[in-house]
C-alpha cells in the first residue's frame, strides 16, 4: 500500500480498514502461537498500516475541528 494512498479514501473505509487490519494481526499473533511465522516481517507492516490509517484518521478530525473553531471566531 501507498503512503498517499489513505488520503484520497473516506473516513468509513478508512475505519473498516483498521478493524480488518487488527484482526489479521490478532489472527496472526495468536494463531500462529508456538509456531515460526512464515513471513517475519508482516505483523510489522500490518502495525504500520494501521498505524497510517489512524494518523489520517486523526489529521481529519484536527482540521475539522480548526475549521470549526474558525467558523466560531468570526461569528
Amino acid at each position: 500500500m501507498a503512503k498517499n494512498e489513505n488520503k484520497t479514501k473516506s473516513d468509513e473505509h478508512l475505519k473498516k480498514e483498521v478493524v480488518d487490519t487488527q484482526e489479521k494481526l490478532r489472527v496472526i499473533r495468536f494463531g500462529g502461537a508456538g509456531s515460526r511465522s512464515r513471513n517475519v516481517k508482516e505483523s510489522r507492516n500490518l502495525r504500520r498500516e494501521i498505524a497510517r490509517a489512524k494518523t489520517e484518521l486523526r489529521a481529519r478530525d484536527l482540521s475539522a475541528q480548526a475549521g470549526i473553531a474558525k467558523e466560531a471566531k468570526k461569528a
